[in-house]
């Protein structure tokens, strides 16, 4: 007898696809979670799943504009020698404040003296010689009257007097000249403010001039300094029509306030006012210049510093305000998820400002009325059933 092994049972082709048709019905009923039940169940407050919430702020305020720019002194001045010379003495110190009037240098004064004492000398010349020619014309004048002298006599002595008295002019501006170039010596500070260092050490010849003159230093004015920078052509046109509509007056008509903080600085701390606007925008950049003007007692504001400076973009106008953290981002565009008074909750895309009072101002999109969703993002589904639990308000104005 022959051993004849079994072989298993085989299963039959309509019991394996009666197999896969009964799990793929369980599975759905096997993920549906406590959250995908409350999606299904909209009635009923015992499937509503509890999310913080925040209701946004309606307010009336300013918004403000920002923009980086860069400090200059009210004025500069070169300063520079008027006469030449060789530079005798420098009577300053690098780097302190200098008032207008202080002595600076001083250019060898003997050769100017010199010039001086000449001209005084002449002067006296030409007022002994104005003298004989006065005595001489009235003597001419009483021999004329007795007809001892011809008539051109007469005139000839009349026009020395005159010649005299020009000479005696000439000799008196000579004088004014030289006593002018003697003060042109010492060289003072022509404004208050911060001097630089010298660019010329003593027993070097300077060159006098107005243009040509060598240049010995410099001067900065520290108090007040004023702030330079740039606004865009989109910018300087939405002032423009804020001003047309009476809902701003444009920087050029008024002194609109202004802030400024430093690079250091997390607040706008120093503050002053707008005092210029270019009358032209720039064609290679597309922007116009804009100057403020800051009052700066303690010198820390300094020429040439970076800063960041906020001006007031609007008018006093409604704008509703949420935190920053409950926006949410699809791709480009910006939502949130805005729940119903009945809990239901519902995608909402928004058009965003800048920030203000320390929240995003959202300029489309909402109304103020709904509450918006402050948690629990990553589970949230529109049409789903939500018990908003509202959280606390957001920041205050500060």
């Amino acid at each position: 007898m022959s051993n004849i092994a079994e072989s298993p049972p085989r299963l039959s082709l309509s019991r394996f696809i009666r197999a896969i048709a009964l799990l793929t019905l369980a599975l759905p009923a096997l993920l549906l979670t406590p959250w995908h039940i409350a999606l299904a169940q909209p009635g009923g407050n015992s499937a509503a799943v509890p999310v913080p919430a925040v209701q946004p702020i309606v307010r009336e305020l300013v918004e403000y504009d920002e923009y980086t720019g860069r400090f200059a002194a009210v004025n500069r001045v070169d300063v520079r020698a008027r006469v030449s010379g060789y530079l005798s003495a420098a009577e300053f110190t690098e780097g302190q404040v200098v008032r207008a009037g202080d002595l600076l240098f001083v250019i060898d004064q003997r050769p100017f003296q010199i010039a001086v004492t000449a001209a005084q000398a002449e002067l006296e010349e030409m007022r002994a010689g104005l003298k004989l020619a006065r005595t001489e014309a009235s003597r001419a004048r009483t021999l004329r009257k007795n007809l001892v002298i011809s008539q051109e006599d007469l005139d000839q002595r009349v026009q020395a007097e005159v010649v005299a008295a020009s000479r005696l002019s000439k000799a008196q501006a000579a004088l004014s000249r030289a006593e002018l170039n003697h003060e042109f010596t010492e060289i003072r500070a022509p404004i208050d403010g911060r001097i630089g260092r010298r660019l010329l050490d003593v027993g070097n010849m300077v060159i006098g001039g107005d243009v040509q003159g060598t240049p010995l230093t410099s001067i900065v004015q520290e108090n007040p300094i004023h702030f330079y920078f740039e606004v865009s052509e989109a910018d300087f046109l939405r002032y423009a029509r804020l001003h047309q509509s009476g809902a701003r007056i444009a920087s050029r008509n008024t002194a609109n306030a202004i802030s400024v903080k430093l690079l250091d600085e997390a607040d706008f701390l120093h503050h002053g006012v707008m005092d210029f606007v270019d009358n032209e925008l720039h064609a290679s950049t597309g922007t116009v210049q804009g100057r403020g003007l800051l009052q700066n007692p303690d010198g820390l504001l300094q020429p040439g510093l970076f800063g960041r400076l906020r001006l007031p973009g609007s008018g006093l106008h409604k704008v509703i305000l949420i935190p920053d953290q409950v926006i949410q981002f699809d791709q480009s565009r910006q939502f949130v998820f805005a729940i119903s008074p009945e809990g239901i909750v519902e995608r909402r895309w928004i058009t965003t400002g800048p920030i203000a009072e320390d929240l995003r101002i959202v300029r489309e999109g909402l109304d103020g009325s709904e509450l918006v969703a402050a948690g629990g993002f990553h589970r949230m589904r529109t049409g789903m059933l939500v018990a908003p639990q509202l959280a606390d308000s957001p920041p205050a104005a500060n």
